[in-house]
């Protein structure tokens, strides 16, 4: 709850200064976007609590995966226009029409749709369902969800994964492009952040049952969550909030 009244506090922060040269420079309509779908995400997280049941179970999985493919979407979009923008800065250069087709909008549309189509194609062949432990632990019956199909259990989680990269390595390659203040750098440290709880989670997450399995995957996606959030909007709300004299078209664009 905490995590969803900052990200709201934000969210209500860039829609007061949605006119100034700050959110206009960081492509305020994808940042809106990365925003609601960060708040999805630490919303996510009530369907992994209380009792399993059948629609908890179909739901938690694909939704956790739906929103955060839109934020890594989001991230990737705005990588991919960081690099675009300095290319298009060369006189006579062909990628300036890049920039009047949007390339941001059709980068989220069509990486999230490709998620939504893979837990569509999840649910249909062999969707999540409440199951009865009664071998892991002698004496006991665990109430968990079955994950159905592990192909695409893990197909959604690879894509994830996929789309992660593929953020870190380009934000990576254009963080040193001159800027007074370019995004490409709070990208990588975000994705690096991202990667590491993850890459951390897997162990854990296998080698575990019942609520403590459940546990680890909501911390990964809180602190995950949180590290997306704090690398990419904690450094603009400083500027918008302690420093509003840096919100000017001089200041963004001088080297």
């Amino acid at each position: 709850m905490l995590c969803c009244a900052i990200t709201c506090y934000i969210i209500r922060l860039f829609i007061l200064h949605w006119d100034t040269p700050l959110v206009k420079a960081n492509n305020r309509t994808v940042s809106f976007i990365l925003l609601v779908s960060i708040l999805l995400s630490f919303l996510c997280v009530f369907l992994f609590l209380g009792r399993p049941v059948d629609k908890t179970c179909k739901v938690r999985q694909t939704s956790f995966g739906i929103f955060f493919s839109i934020a890594l979407s989001s991230l990737l979009a705005k990588s991919i226009m960081v690099c675009i923008a300095f290319k298009a800065t060369k006189p006579c250069s062909s990628w300036r029409k890049l920039l009047e087709v949007r390339v941001s909008y059709y980068v989220v549309v069509i990486c999230s749709f490709i998620q939504l189509m893979i837990c569509v194609i999840w649910l249909s062949v062999s969707p999540p369902y409440q199951e009865f432990d009664h071998h892991s632990y002698p004496g006991k019956i665990i109430i968990q969800c079955n994950e159905g199909s592990d192909i695409w259990f893990y197909s959604m989680l690879g894509y994830l994964g996929f789309l992660a990269a593929v953020s870190l390595v380009l934000a990576f390659m254009v963080r040193t492009l001159p800027d007074s203040f370019n995004e490409a750098k709070y990208i990588t440290f975000s994705m690096l952040v991202f990667c590491s709880v993850w890459i951390s989670m897997i162990p854990a997450y296998l080698s575990t049952r019942g609520k403590n399995m459940v546990a680890v995957e909501i911390f990964a996606i809180l602190s995950s969550s949180a590290g997306i959030l704090a690398c990419i909007f904690f450094p603009k709300c400083y500027i918008l909030i302690m420093k509003p004299e840096l919100n000017c078209r001089n200041q963004l664009v001088k080297k």
